[in-house]
Parts: structure tokens; sequence; C-alpha cells
């Protein structure tokens, strides 16, 4: 199993990498590339316990560290909506098809298959509406959405398995296991998110801290797991908290933490994706001889329509006079809720609880959920997730005018806390008295790096370029600056090899220019 997955890693970061200097969306590459080499190469099982105890919390801890608290919360109502209703809402619909198209699997297990397919991925939305400028306020709801929608599921999928397995479960038994694994996780994650933020406010080491936070988002899915509350709550309330807060850690623990966990993200969401792929032929073996290849795709097709019909009738239909009865907001226009309803790929969370099923569930049945769980996974990937840029395209839907507000925002924000630094600097200066020849030379340098740093934000307004299309000074220092970092890393590396160097030495210097040059970068 270790070969495997290591056989599995190297495989999906060969063809990440590929689809990111192609600018393809990674994830459907991926799975598109695990479905064509999974006949050809041996069965690599997808275990439960790894996806949903090892990749998925540093996942989820990772897209909250990088969300915004107070963008969140300002979508909470539409955020809620999705992750709680909708699920609801899908599960019922799906179960209630399944049941009609078959009278003899149990009901339990229909609305099982129900929760299984209801929480969307938003991943692979979000890497497509990111680089094609998806407004923020929608990607705010996506990644909203993603962060809570599988808490709901997952506590749905343990009352219909555990109805499956031990008999009838009243409607209040159900909603008093939701209210306690959901009310559980936020109890569980606050606590965590007030203790490790108290602890490092004495740590102070960036090393020690980002090690810490590698190891939170585990502690707190196991925590909440542990006393059957909601493990996916406790690690996004821990996430969100620390996100918010990572501006009172120190800027060496703000640099690795955020090098770390792209990383780690990027490593992970290769993984998963690839194992979505490689499954088909694990899951098609369950399959065969129990149902007719046109009776099981006709199931198939079925479950995969309500999927996708569900989210278009909660988003167009339902939520409206829900809205009604709540405070007025600005609602989204057409365009908006198209892209919305069409951003429903489902992803490996489903497929890890189809392949949770306990063994007591009769073979045939076992197997026929995680056929549709998987066909309905690939469907909405496939089908959803490769018209999704195009819709956008279509629809015109962008957040240009979003991004000239915050560049101008930033400029203006940059130039009110340079007026502060410069003042601070006046300040220090008549303190100190009439500087000397070397104090003074030391006072210049830092009024110019203000002053290039304040006229550099704002040019950043007109992408580098003036009026007529010339360089801007500032376009022109960052191009100077970085062929002289060029020439000296090559001078140092010279020095190194000629043994006038240490290695040590040179990992040094070379940091500082990278550092350096990372800001010149920032672009």
């Amino acid at each position: 199993m270790g070969l495997q997955l290591l056989v599995v890693a190297a495989g999906a970061i060969g063809v990440a990498a590929v689809a990111r200097r192609r600018g393809w969306p990674v994830p459907l590459v991926l799975v598109a590339v695990g479905l064509l080499v999974s006949p050809f190469v041996p069965a690599v099982p997808l275990e439960p316990e790894l996806v949903l105890y090892v990749f998925l919390p540093p996942l989820l801890y990772s897209a909250a560290l990088d969300s915004s608290y107070l963008r969140l919360r300002d979508a909470q109502r539409t955020i809620g909506l999705l992750s709680v209703g909708l699920v609801l809402f899908t599960a019922a619909a799906v179960g209630m098809v399944v049941h009609l198209m078959l009278p003899d699997l149990p009901l339990a297990l229909a609305f099982a298959l129900g929760a299984i397919v209801a929480p969307p991925d938003a991943v692979a939305a979000v890497a497509v509406g990111r680089r094609l400028g998806l407004p923020r306020k929608a990607l705010t709801v996506l990644i909203g959405e993603s962060l809570f929608n599988d808490a709901t599921a997952l506590t749905l999928y343990r009352v219909a398995i555990g109805a499956a397995l031990g008999g009838a479960v009243s409607m209040w038994q159900g909603l008093g296991e939701f209210l306690l694994a959901a009310v559980g996780g936020v109890a569980i994650g606050v606590a965590l998110a007030l203790a490790s933020a108290w602890l490092f406010r004495y740590t102070r080491d960036s090393l020690v801290e980002n090690t810490l936070m590698l190891l939170i988002p585990f502690a707190a899915y196991l925590a909440a797991e542990s006393v059957h509350a909601s493990g996916v709550i406790a690690v996004v309330i821990i996430g969100l908290h620390l996100g918010n807060r990572m501006h009172l850690q120190g800027f060496g623990t703000r640099l690795q933490s955020a090098a770390v966990w792209r990383v780690t993200a990027f490593l992970l969401e290769a993984v998963v994706f690839a194992l979505i792929g490689l499954q088909v032929v694990t899951v098609t073996e369950g399959i065969m001889g129990s149902y007719g290849v046109w009776e099981v795709a006709g199931y198939a097709a079925a479950v995969l329509g309500v999927v996708i019909l569900s989210r278009f009738v909660w988003v167009f239909v339902l939520t409206y006079p829900i809205k009604l009865l709540g405070q007025a907001t600005a609602r989204p226009t057409v365009a908006q809720r198209l892209i919305l309803s069409w951003a429903g790929m489902r992803g490996v969370v489903s497929l890890a609880a189809a392949f949770a099923i306990p063994p007591e569930v009769p073979a045939r049945d076992r197997a026929l959920l995680l056929f549709l769980t998987f066909t309905t996974v690939i469907g909405t990937l496939l089908i959803q997730g490769t018209t999704f840029p195009t819709l956008i395209k279509r629809l015109g839907v962008s957040g240009r005018q979003q991004q000239y507000e915050d560049r101008l925002a930033e400029a203006a924000a940059q130039q009110a806390a340079l007026d502060a630094g410069v003042a601070e600097l006046e300040r220090l200066i008549e303190k100190d008295g009439e500087p000397d020849e070397i104090r003074a030379e030391v006072i210049s340098n830092l009024r110019e790096k203000s002053w290039r740093r304040s006229l550099s934000a704002w040019e950043r307004l007109g992408g580098g370029t003036g009026q007529d299309g010339a360089e801007t000074p500032s376009a022109l220092y960052r191009r100077l600056r970085r062929e002289m970092l060029h020439a000296e890393r090559r001078v140092f590396v010279r020095l190194r090899d000629e043994r006038r160097l240490d290695d040590e030495v040179l990992r040094t210097v070379m940091a500082e220019l990278d550092f350096e040059e990372a800001l010149l970068n920032r672009d």
C-alpha cells in the first residue's frame, strides 16, 4: 500500500506539473488520466480511513486558513442554505428516486446514497474560477459551502447507515445526532482554537509554530470524532480562527506557513484526484454479474441527473422564498445563479464514504451504492468540470472590476501605511537629534525606499506601464534589480564551486537574495 501510494503520488505530481504548465484544470486532468491508466495498472485501493483521517483534515484546515472569516460571515446565509439545506434536499431527492427505481433496496440505504453524493467538492470549481477571474463573492460562497457541507453529509450518512443496520431511527433521534455533531464540533473547535492561540503567544519560534500547525487539524478531527462530534466543523473552526489571527504571528511563521500549506494542499489534492480515477476497475468489478449493463447505466444516469437538477431547483426555486423570510440582501444575478448551480462537482469524500459502507450491508447492495457514487463523482467532474470554464466565459461573469478596486484599495492603504512609517521616522530623527553623515545616508535610503514603495503601489493600477506604454520607474527598477540579483547569485555559486565559500554560507546569502526577489515579484 505504501509503495502504491508513493507511485501514485509521483505520477500525480508529474501529471499536475504538465497540466499547470499548459493552463489546464489540474483536478480534471488527474481524474481523466486515472481513468485511462486504471485498466493497465494494479488496483490501488482507496482506504476510507486514509481519506477521512489523513487527507481530509489538512485539506480542510489549509482551505480554512486561506479563507476570509469576515467574507464568510457576510455570506453566512447563502453558505448555510447550501451547506445544510441543499445537502438535506439533495439527499432526500436522491433517496426517494432511488427507492422508486429500486423498491427492493432498503429505504435507509437509498437515503445513505443520497447523503454520500450530496456534498460537492469545490476544489475543481474554485481552481477554475480563480484562474478565470470569478468574482470574489462567488468564490467565497463556493469555498464556504465546501468547508461545511461535508459535516452535514457525513452526519446524515451515519444516521442512515445506523438505521439500515440497527433498525428504525426516528426523525428526532436523527435531528439529535445532527445537533450533537454540529454543536460538539463547534465547541471542540473553539476550545482548541483558543488553546492554540494562547500557546502561540509564548512560542515565538516559526519552526515550532508551523510544526504545531501541521498537527492541529489531525488533533481537532480526532478529538471531535472520538466523541461522535463533527471533525469537519472542528477543523474548519480552528482554521478560520487561527487564519484570522495570523497577523499576530511573526513574519517567519507567516512566510513558512504559506509555503508549507501550499505544498501540502498541492500534494494531497493531486493524490486524491488521481485516486478517484484509479478506482474504475475496482468499482466496476463489484457490479459485474449482479445487474445488466443497460440497467445499471440507467440507474447511474438517473442519480446523476437528480444530483445536478436538485442543485438548480434549490438555487433557482426554493432559496428565494426562504430568503424572503430573512433580512433583505442583494439578490444574485441569473448568471451568478447559473454558475453557482453548475459548480456542483463531487469529490473524494463521497467516494470514501461509499467505500466505508460496513460489510454488514449485503454485498450486492454495497456494490451498487459504490458504483452509483463513482459514476456520480466522475459524471459531475467530467461533465460540469469540463464545461465550467466555457460557462463562465459565455456568461461574462468576471471579477476584473473587483481586481481593480482591490489594487486601488491596496494603493491607498500602502500610502496611508507609508505615511505613518515616514512620520515615525521623522519623530525618531527629531528625538535622536541631528544625524551624522552615516546616519543621514541611512535615513535617506529609508525615505527613498518608502517613496519607491508608494510609487509602486499606484503604478500597479496601470499594470507596470505608463499612459504611453513606456515602462514605469518601479517596473524598470524591478527588472534591473532582478538582473543584478541573478548576477550576484552566479558569483556566490562560483565562489562555492571554487571552495572559497561554504555551502552553509551560500544558503544563507541565497535566502536573503530570494526574499528580495520575492518582494520584487509580488505582482
